[in-house]
């Protein structure tokens, strides 16, 4: 019997603004009005100084550590923008840009990284779930946001953010698995900032792409410039469409880079070249988008300059708030983890001080306050 191929595919990489200035206007041409390209630039911008605080904040001791977002704006804030409000943002923890578009005010992110739980808990009515520090365990949550809007007959969908090593997880493939299997509409959006704290890509992947993982589950899959904020508007609002008319996940590939240290607990030049950073530099999203507002005349010094000065105002308001709140009661760790709490963790609640002091939980007096 001859051999004849059983499977073949590609894999597309999408590019429509290069760092070379380029744009593609067969792609591009009407894909984002001006006047959200400039909002969506000055928001980028606002993002990036909020890093220069929070490391500020860090170094002086009021923040416990905090992981820069630098150069990977474009990619949640290009897909929060693509995406319905009523979509849910299932994020990692270097997404503040899709996360402030969406509406989520900026101290939550900053008390989260003071250690004050109060940052994870989302204002009622936005589609956000709180960070997720645990590597890999948030796509199985969106996953089952998804399954959950399926079920009732809606036609929402989940975007869950995840980086390069997080798809050596099992959590990433069991919901990958789970997704394809069930039909369940879910972006898999992967952030390959080309390291994995300090394990580089080549390593943690020895396939040509991490976006061919998901041939193997049987999705539509995709590559794109994750520094160009058009291609991941485009290839996000693709993923959406197929979502919604077909239930089918998507994978995407989002190539960028982490211009920072992975927390500032790190110091990355222990483990990669400067030269590399440099020319990592030159592709920054937020230099390669100015660069095309100056082209068409929609942006000037003038107005960096009075955007800066705006984004220092908000950000500073949003450190007081931070700062000003009041301190958190000890019965407020037991207060955002159930609707209803459950029986167990009400005598945990009532007889908390007590147990701390070495009595008896069962003999305590359980109608006294926490």
């Amino acid at each position: 019997m001859p051999v004849e191929p059983v499977f073949e595919t590609k894999i597309d990489r999408v590019t429509i603004l290069d760092e070379h200035g380029r744009f593609d206007e067969e792609l591009g041409a009407g894909l984002i009005p001006d006047e959200d390209v400039v909002e969506l630039y000055k928001h980028m911008t606002t993002c990036r100084h909020l890093d220069e605080i929070a490391f500020k904040l860090q170094r002086s001791g009021r923040m416990g550590t905090y992981p820069e977002n630098r150069g990977q704006e474009a990619t949640s804030l290009g897909a929060a923008y693509a995406l319905r409000p009523d979509d849910w943002l299932v994020t990692c923890y270097r997404e503040n840009a899709g996360l402030f578009w969406r509406g989520l005010p900026m101290e939550y992110v900053l008390l989260h990284w003071m250690g004050d739980e109060r940052g994870n808990q989302i204002p009622e009515g936005l589609n956000v779930t709180p960070l997720a520090i645990p590597i890999g365990t948030q796509m199985l949550h969106a996953t089952g946001l998804a399954w959950a809007s399926k079920y009732r007959g809606e036609d929402g969908i989940a975007c869950t953010f995840f980086g390069d090593g997080a798809t050596s997880e099992g959590d990433f493939h069991e919901a990958m698995n789970f997704a394809a299997n069930l039909d369940i509409p879910v972006i898999f959006f992967c952030q390959n900032n080309c390291w994995a704290i300090s394990v580089p890509t080549r390593i943690q992947c020895s396939a040509p792409t991490i976006a061919q993982r998901g041939l193997g589950y049987g999705m539509d899959c995709v590559q794109v410039d994750g520094n160009d904020i058009f291609a991941v508007v485009k290839v996000v609002r693709d993923a959406a469409e197929r979502a919604r008319t077909t239930n089918r996940p998507t994978f995407i590939e989002a190539i960028t880079y982490r211009l920072g240290d992975h927390t500032t607990a790190d110091d990355a030049r222990r483990y990669r070249d400067e030269e590399e950073v440099e020319m990592w530099k030159l592709r920054d999203p937020l230099i390669r988008l100015r660069g095309w507002l100056d082209a068409r005349g929609l942006w000037d010094d003038s107005k960096q300059a009075k955007l800066l000065e705006d984004a220092d105002e908000q950000i500073n308001a949003a450190v007081q708030r931070a700062n000003d709140i009041e301190p958190m009661p000890p019965s407020e760790f037991f207060a955002h983890m159930f609707k209803s709490m459950p029986a167990n963790l009400q005598k945990q609640m009532q007889t908390m001080r007590t147990s701390s002091l070495g009595r008896n939980p069962e003999t305590a007096d359980q109608s006294a306050p926490a």
